[in-house]
């Protein structure tokens, strides 16, 4: 029961990950804007607890990766509004 149910959170980890590309290769997002850092940040989570349930090294370490690029886009974005609040208008 635990590996379908891994199956199912990595397939939907799968889902945003593939669907912030696609997005993004449509300019429905963009690549430094909150969705698509935020859709590639809960796909990779969701990803990883799959790999802890099924694990694959090579696919668990490009996850790891992915988190990381994720979270870096996430802290350029706050960065990014922080800074426009904090202009004079």
């Amino acid at each position: 029961m635990l590996n379908i149910i891994a199956d199912i959170v990595g397939m939907a980890g799968t889902c945003l990950v593939v669907g912030a590309f696609f997005l993004l290769q449509l300019n429905k997002v963009s690549p430094k804007g909150l969705l698509y850092n935020l859709m590639n940040l809960s796909g990779a989570l969701f990803l990883l607890f799959s790999l802890c349930i099924n694990f694959n090294l090579a696919s668990f370490v490009i996850e790891i990766f992915w988190i990381v690029a994720s979270l870096i886009g996430l802290y350029g974005y706050l960065k990014q509004d922080r800074k426009a609040e904090n202009s004079p208008s």
